[in-house]
């Protein structure tokens, strides 16, 4: 009688080990690293900060929005809208001037996407994460593509 080759089945284990990490948060100081920098770039901008901090804001923002909408955290359509009018106000700033900051208000409307995102990377799955840092650079990527078929024509 053949033998089976044990590979198999080790590599389905490895699969399950990996499937089931994915129900699982982030490693504690993963999701405390990402949180910092996302505080950090906040901090800057309520100073004046820079392009990559209003650039970590918009991440921030698009990440957060994903994150609730596969069932994890909760913004409400006034959250969301004035975070959006803050960060449409950051870069018309930032653009014309070069001036990257947010007023007081315009902070405070990110600040409330921000604590979201820091609730979601400490208990979101890590599949939520992960999809949405997909849909991201799928965004990302998009942008990119419609900008070569611009060049194009």
């Amino acid at each position: 009688m053949a033998k089976t080759i044990p590979f198999p089945q080790q590599a389905h284990a490895a699969h399950v080990r990996r499937n089931k990490a994915m129900l699982l948060p982030m490693p504690r100081a993963c999701a405390n690293d990402l949180a910092l920098q996302v505080h950090l770039a906040l901090a800057a901008l309520r100073g004046g900060g820079t392009a990559h901090d209003a650039q970590a804001m918009l991440h921030t923002h698009v990440l957060a929005m994903s994150i609730v909408n596969a069932g994890y955290g909760a913004l409400t359509q006034a959250q969301v809208r004035d975070a959006d009018a803050a960060l449409l106000a950051c870069f018309e700033r930032g653009r014309a001037d070069g001036n990257w900051r947010l007023d007081a208000a315009e902070a405070e409307a990110l600040a409330a996407i921000v604590t979201v995102y820091d609730l979601q990377l400490q208990f979101a799955p890590l599949w939520a994460l992960t999809e949405a840092s997909e849909r991201l650079e799928q965004m990302g990527m998009g942008e990119t593509g419609q900008a070569a078929k611009r060049k194009q024509a």
